[in-house]
């Protein structure tokens, strides 16, 4: 799921004086680049750039992380559905249940199988799919559910799973949003049949373009997919099913596995910035005038965005207001996929309340890893400006982040701003 915003390069840099980013992804290079290059001159000295000894290590190393038996990687995120589509048997005329409040790829995975995507709504607290909207859903035509870890949060997959598992029903995770988030102790990753994986450059474990993967406990099913990635071929050239062309770039996995290490830590960070801001709000008084994000019951949230509700029509406002002041943000997602024009040929879309709502109302403010809380404080001031909030947001009493070593926090003050 890609999320850069509108009009900005995914590689850019935002040096500034004054501003804040809606991610600045050079930051995190900064960081690691001796390690990171230093992986790169490896797999050039090597000679084996596709699916290399480098994609074996972060397959076997995701595997621990997500607490499952079996990793595939693949060259994107987009394609990890695909692939997981092909390897449950969907085809033509049957019927996968999504979300309509997501990226485009969870549902196009399935048109372009000639299944059907049935677009079911949210629930409004954590924007993931409506476990009892599902339920109304389900026809003798379901084969599969999609439900989508939305904003780094984990869906009901319990509640889905009682629904799915009666009628044969596929559930294959949607975590492209979500790596390390858990639903009572569990994590993404292993929740359902299969799981699908991004690492497009601005999620939290991001690689430096496209890759993806997919999980999975199903030793059976981690053997087709590993075909179907590689033209369904075993041996070379002995094609034993008909696949695609999806493997796992090895630079892509070299600097994935520099980056793996880290992520628990740039997860707490996330963490505690996502809890700043709740208590910054709160003094403001800016929790009476906007919708703020809940991490649910038994919820890991890893935070891959921090969105608010802004209601009363205000939302595109207040945008602006902080576009005005280089505060940087972005709308997850201003037309609901089943009110998008291509999916037209499903005939009368449905209404979907909730899914309708949260398209007018929500918008992704600044956070990642590296933030500064002088940063969340310009924000948190500049929107308590919009609404005509006087007092100025009183400082967390939350430490500020803590990097990796003293070499990054000079980085941070004297060298972010170099070409």
């Amino acid at each position: 799921m890609p999320q850069v915003p509108s009009g900005q390069d995914s590689s850019a840099s935002f040096p500034r004086t004054s501003g804040v980013p809606l991610i600045d992804i050079q930051r995190q290079f900064r960081m690691l680049h001796e390690e990171l290059l230093a992986a790169v001159g490896r797999v050039c000295a090597s000679g084996r750039y596709i699916l290399g000894p480098d994609c074996q290590q972060l397959e076997e190393s995701l595997a621990r992380f997500c607490r499952v038996g079996h990793a595939i990687g693949c060259a994107s995120g987009s394609d990890a559905l695909l692939l997981a589509l092909l390897a449950c048997d969907i085809g033509p005329g049957d019927e996968v249940l999504v979300p309509s409040y997501t990226f485009f790829a969870t549902a196009s995975a399935v048109a372009r199988l000639g299944a059907v995507p049935v677009f079911v709504d949210i629930e409004p607290a954590g924007f993931t799919i409506d476990a009892q909207a599902v339920a109304a859903a389900i026809t003798p035509a379901t084969r599969a559910i999609i439900p989508v870890h939305l904003f780094g949060q984990c869906a009901s997959m319990d509640e889905l799973t009682r629904l799915a598992q009666p009628h044969g029903i596929r559930l294959i995770e949607d975590a492209a949003q979500a790596i390390g988030a858990e639903l009572d102790g569990r994590r993404a990753g292993g929740l359902g049949d299969a799981a699908c994986f991004s690492f497009y450059p601005t999620k939290n474990l991001g690689a430096f373009g496209d890759a993806g993967l997919l999980s999975t406990d199903d030793t059976a099913l981690a053997d087709k997919l590993k075909l179907l990635r590689a033209h369904g071929m075993q041996p070379r050239y002995h094609h034993q099913l008909l696949g695609i062309n999806s493997r796992l770039d090895t630079l892509q996995a070299a600097m994935l596995n520099v980056k793996l290490p880290h992520l628990d830590h740039w997860t707490e960070l996330r963490q505690q910035h996502a809890e700043r801001y709740g208590e910054l709000f709160t003094a403001g008084g800016l929790d009476q005038v906007l919708g703020l994000p809940v991490t649910l019951p038994g919820r890991r949230h890893v935070w891959n965005q921090y969105v608010v509700r802004v209601p009363d029509g205000r939302r595109d406002a207040l945008r602006e207001h902080l576009a005005a002041r280089q505060i940087g943000t972005e709308i997850y997602y201003p037309i609901p996929l089943h009110q998008q024009p291509c999916f037209a040929y499903l005939g009368t879309p449905p209404v979907l309340a909730e899914t309708e709502l949260a398209a007018r109302e929500t918008v992704a403010l600044p956070i990642f890893p590296e933030m500064t809380g002088d940063e969340q404080e310009l924000v948190v001031k500049a929107i308590a400006e919009f609404f005509g909030h006087r007092a100025t947001p009183r400082r967390s009493p939350l430490a500020r982040p803590k990097f990796l070593d003293r070499r990054e926090e000079r980085m941070r003050k004297d060298e972010w701003g170099k070409p």
